[in-house]
């Protein structure tokens, strides 16, 4: 990897229905081997699923869920004259809505039973009433990183 300069951040183009760019990189993120449409009806019936739960808009909705969920510090490992240490840093707003975004889909596709929209509709669901698996996650890095605040001094 390159010391000197950062590659560009490429724009997306927002999604074809609610023309929001956050729901086209979630897409993205939920599309497996090349096929986005199948990607697109998952997440789509999975937001229609929660328009009929909600009593809000169904975008204002998936943006409560993901930054609800969305962590605020994490722990990277830093190797420090021989020995290993977990130091806290602060998450940015994209790399946090990414980390959240695969930790939805993840905790999803461990469900049993039904198809991938119910799934993924159970956890939106319950990312807003406060008691997913991606919520215990955040709490756990969120845990993680301040049991080990005193080596933030390594921090790069």
């Amino acid at each position: 990897m390159s010391r000197r300069n950062k590659p560009q951040r490429r724009e997306l183009l927002p999604d074809a229905i609610y023309n929001d760019v956050e729901v086209a990189r979630f897409i993205n993120r939920l599309m497996r081997r090349g096929k986005k449409s199948i990607a697109e009806k998952i997440l789509y019936s999975a937001l229609e699923q929660l328009k009929g739960q909600s009593d809000e808009p169904i975008l204002q909705a998936f943006h409560r869920v993901l930054q609800k969920a969305r962590p605020l510090v994490r722990v990277k490992a830093r190797r420090v004259g021989g020995s290993t240490y977990q130091v806290p840093i602060e998450v940015g707003e994209y790399e946090g809505i990414a980390i959240v975004s695969r930790w939805l889909i993840a905790n999803a596709k461990k469900r049993k039973g039904r198809s991938m929209e119910e799934k993924l509709y159970q956890e939106f669901l319950e990312t807003i009433k406060g008691q997913s698996a991606t919520l215990k996650q955040r709490e756990d890095t969120h845990r993680m990183a301040e049991a080990n605040k005193a080596f933030a001094h390594y921090r790069f």
